[in-house]
């Protein structure tokens, strides 16, 4: 695939937007449609962002052979039927994370996509930020010797209405799917999938976790020590600490505009990149890269890591007693 990459938008809300947005800064980018379950609502982002076509339904947008790639921006518990859709009709995918509600239907989309051959990935746009790729390289480079732990946070003051959706079970609400995945997401990125789980949580009568901790364990002696929240503002900030410095990154460690490296015997040393930090264009940049190459999965945000991710969500779930009306009893 050469020159223009022509993408497919499915969902109009506000993390809808703002990928269109960023996308659309994009010179070798071009939105050709959008679908929503509302006829309504696509005709309104269509005029919007200057999109030629609208669909009210799901299926129009998976059959139009014009698509090359479609950003599924559902909410997490319809990414299963939106992105397998898709994929099932020969689409590319990148799908917001957390990629599914749990690593059962995670496994399910990664099955299609390698059955058909077509190209997925999950949209954690933090593994393609240029910050968060060139600190990978210096811990893989040896800077701050063996990892021993990592500390990061994501939290909020969120919604006090338990008929919203991060109050919803039906909706796969709580803390650790919308923000948790972030902090996981970043120690798996470093240590990979965790050999031991540990948690606790405060729990919402409907069911949902407003606070969770999590303790991470590796057989290697490295920890994680994370937490999430939608009931708190914590610091959002994250560490990482081995056997001959540390790197720290403040507040937004999950869309940085720097860090800074502490190695012993040195001055801190501090590393930025100029420009936004909390644009899409990264991803969907990765995303363009891979189709052109003719890659099914991204080198940046490998779907075994996801499945990893989901994985650990599921058993942190399983350690908190969170479980969603939607799930089957029987998980991956």
């Amino acid at each position: 695939m050469g020159g223009t990459v022509r993408w497919g938008v499915l969902a109009t809300g506000g993390i809808a937007a703002s990928f269109t947005t960023d996308l659309l800064q994009l010179p070798d980018a071009e939105v050709v449609a959008v679908a929503s379950r509302s006829a309504a609502s696509a005709t309104a982002f269509a005029e919007r962002f200057g999109i030629p076509r609208a669909y009210g339904d799901w299926a129009s947008l998976a059959a139009d052979e014009d698509v090359d790639v479609v950003y599924v921006a559902t909410p997490h518990a319809a990414h299963r039927a939106a992105a397998g859709l898709c994929l099932e009709a020969g689409r590319a995918v990148l799908c917001e994370k957390p990629f599914t509600l749990n690593a059962r239907e995670a496994a399910e989309l990664v099955g299609i996509a390698r059955r058909r051959g077509v190209f997925l990935m999950e949209a954690m746009w933090m593994y393609c930020g240029p910050v968060v790729r060139r600190m990978v390289e210096l811990v893989r480079d040896g800077a701050i010797g063996e990892i021993r732990s990592v500390h990061a946070d994501f939290g909020l003051v969120g919604p006090a209405d338990p008929g919203h959706r991060l109050r919803d079970p039906a909706a796969g609400g709580g803390a650790l799917l919308d923000l948790g995945v972030y902090p996981v997401s970043f120690a798996q990125l470093l240590l990979g999938e965790p050999d031991r789980v540990q948690a606790d949580a405060l729990l919402s009568p409907e069911g949902v976790d407003l606070n969770t901790g999590m303790l991470l364990g590796w057989d290697s002696g490295a920890t994680a020590m994370l937490s999430c929240s939608i009931v708190s503002d914590t610091p959002l900030t994250a560490s990482v600490s081995g056997t001959a410095g540390r790197i720290e990154f403040p507040r937004g460690f999950f869309y940085p505009e720097g860090f800074v490296l502490h190695r012993d015997g040195r001055e801190p040393e501090e590393f930025t990149v100029p420009g936004r930090r909390d644009t899409f264009q990264h991803e969907a940049a990765e995303v363009m890269r891979c189709l052109r190459a003719g890659e099914t999965e991204s080198p940046l945000v490998p779907l075994d890591g996801t499945l990893a991710v989901m994985r650990t969500l599921d058993a942190v779930r399983d350690r908190i007693g969170v479980r969603y009306p939607a799930e089957a009893l029987t998980r991956a």
